[in-house]
């Protein structure tokens, strides 16, 4: 049987969009001789559908869809479609919805594989919405027998996971009922490998795509099968997915793979093992920057689209994480669509005034200058009664962010554009952002991203010509909020700052063990933590941050405002 793999970017909520890609894609791929095209996990809603799940119209949509297509499958020649879809739950007792992969043949549906395994980790909240399933079954298609398994369904396995989440194991439970009598019995002699299909929305975070091989490769190889996963692609708010879908065979070489973040149909057969096309090649493992560039373009580009937009604002202070977002953006929208706002203080130096500038040129954006000094001056003649024998210090720096911030929104509300801001992780760690300024705006770009790596995606956006000016990722970074100011006036150099950051935020370590990692006094890393801590008020009103580490500021990363933490 010839399957295909069918990645595609549904759009959470658009059951006509996404109904109408789903036969598309199934239609390309039936004229190339698919007997079974799969879809990803909830292709037909969108991934995650969070409380829609609650609206009893979004469930009747949904099931609406699902006639639709099941009714095309009807159509003499067509293929068979595996997709993901909420059905409801006809019980008194449990959730009131399913999370299903469906099999939908012959202008109907056919049967249906409920999920067993619900993450409840990091981004994760499948228990608040799903009814588990209770069993699986195994199926077959034109004689062909499938164990068909929804995402994380096959994250359970007893040999690759030094520490497992779940008693239950739904691969396992399949496999066993491969060779009973019935549905599984496999005829005496045959060479003919097991088919695990699974369909997924697995979400990106930088070594995800090789984490994923390994899984399946170590699956394939256990049960001696060939396992094929489609994955969804696209962003939906913060998470971003990859596509990335994957067949591997039962020795645990990959027989197909299909492109990262954009969609795509890969074929492989059943009977042979061999995909329609040779391999991509081994996902690379040793620099993860070209992936992270590909994601945040895809999660720009379809926060902006899904939201309804085409057209972003960007304020370019001369700085290197203006300068990647507004090139992120311009790889992402277009440079019709993208606009920089110089907002030049009496702090500003020359240089980066004209580094905002080469930088609009090299992208071939509309660049604005709006000098913020005359505003900055009235906003102290209005509060200078209240601040009288009060040095310049914080507040005032926090105002020229904060003018800013209103200058940009104004000219949303008048344009149509979303603002992107521009403060990396490094930053929204530590609170070096100011609150209603600079993170005011619609999306956080580069706030899963630290300043290290900000240098490095930087210098990936300039592979092919100067993007960014040389300049400004050659001179020292600085919020220009007073005279001479320097980042490390308040913060240790970000070579030390970063990997103290990535153990106490993504990887939870403690200040000691940090420490000992680092090779940095402890006294340091409590103050850097300190920081860190006394800030967490700040993040959880900033704009969503799209997800590129294991570990991001957002939904999958939840502590209490109002705590007291022992550093």
């Amino acid at each position: 049987m010839r399957i295909a793999l069918a990645q595609i970017n549904p759009t959470i909520g658009d059951f006509a969009g996404n109904t109408k890609k789903i036969i598309e894609f199934a239609d390309r791929a039936g004229s190339q001789g698919a007997d079974l095209v799969m879809f990803p996990e909830l292709a037909i809603c969108g991934y995650p559908p969070a409380d829609l799940l609650e609206k009893q119209d979004f469930i009747k949509r949904a099931e609406q869809a699902l006639a639709e297509i099941a009714a095309w499958t009807g159509g003499a020649g067509r293929p068979a479609i595996l997709c993901g879809t909420v059905l409801p739950l006809v019980s008194v007792i449990g959730k009131h919805v399913r999370n299903v992969a469906a099999l939908l043949k012959d202008g109907k549906v056919a049967f249906t594989q409920q999920k067993m395994l619900l993450p409840f980790y990091d981004v994760f909240d499948e228990q608040r919405y799903f009814e588990p399933a209770s069993g699986q079954a195994l199926t077959s298609v034109g004689g062909e027998t499938l164990a068909i398994t929804i995402c994380e369904d096959a994250w359970n396995d007893k040999g690759f996971w030094p520490r497992r989440l779940y008693r239950t194991d739904p691969v396992e439970e399949l496999m066993r009922q491969w060779s009973l009598p019935g549905l599984g019995t496999v005829p005496a002699g045959t060479v003919t490998p097991k088919v695990i299909l699974n369909i997924s929305a697995s979400p990106f975070w930088k070594g995800k795509r090789q984490l994923r091989q390994e899984m399946l490769a170590a699956l394939a190889r256990r049960h001696g099968a060939i396992v094929a996963m489609v994955n969804q692609v696209g962003g939906n708010d913060s998470l971003i997915f990859d596509g990335s879908s994957i067949v591997v065979g039962p020795d645990g070489e990959v027989i197909a793979r299909a492109a990262s973040f954009a969609e795509d149909i890969v074929y492989f057969e059943t009977t042979a093992g061999t995909a329609s096309a040779a391999p991509t090649g081994p996902v690379p493992v040793d620099d993860d920057t070209a992936e992270i560039w590909d994601a945040l373009v895809l999660g720009t580009r379809d926060y902006v689209r899904k939201c309804g937009f085409k057209k972003a604002l960007v304020g370019l202070s001369g700085g290197i994480d203006s300068a990647l977002v507004a090139a992120i953006a311009v790889n992402a929208l277009g440079a019709e669509n993208v606009t920089g706002v110089g907002m030049p203080s009496e702090f500003s130096s020359s240089g980066s005034i004209d580094d905002a500038k080469a930088l609009a040129a090299n992208l071939g954006i509309r660049f604005e200058l709006l000098a913020i000094h005359g505003v900055f001056e009235q906003f102290q003649t209005v509060l200078k009664p209240l601040f009288a024998g009060t040095k310049f210090g914080l507040a005032e720096e926090n105002l020229q962010s904060r003018i800013r911030g209103s200058l940009l929104m104004t000219m949303s509300n008048k344009f149509g554009a979303l603002v992107l801001t521009t403060g990396n992780k490094s930053e929204m760690s530590t609170g070096y952002c100011t609150l209603y300024g600079d993170m005011v705006g619609a999306l956080a770009v580069i706030g899963d991203v630290m300043k290290t790596r900000v240098y490095a995606l930087s210098r990936y956006a300039n592979r092919g010509r100067e993007v960014i000016p040389v300049a400004t990722i050659e001179k020292p970074p600085s919020a220009e909020l007073r005279p001479g100011q320097k980042d490390t006036d308040s913060l240790p150099p970000y070579e030390v700052l970063d990997p103290i950051l990535e153990a106490y935020v993504e990887r939870y370590c403690s200040a000691e063990q940090i420490a000992r990692e680092q090779g940095v006094d402890v006294a340091l890393v409590r103050s850097v933590l300190q920081l860190v801590e006394r800030c967490e008020y700040k993040r959880q009103q900033a704009a969503p941050v799209l997800k590129v580490t294991a570990k991001s500021f957002g939904m999958g990363r939840r502590f209490p405002i109002a705590a007291k933490v022992e550093i």
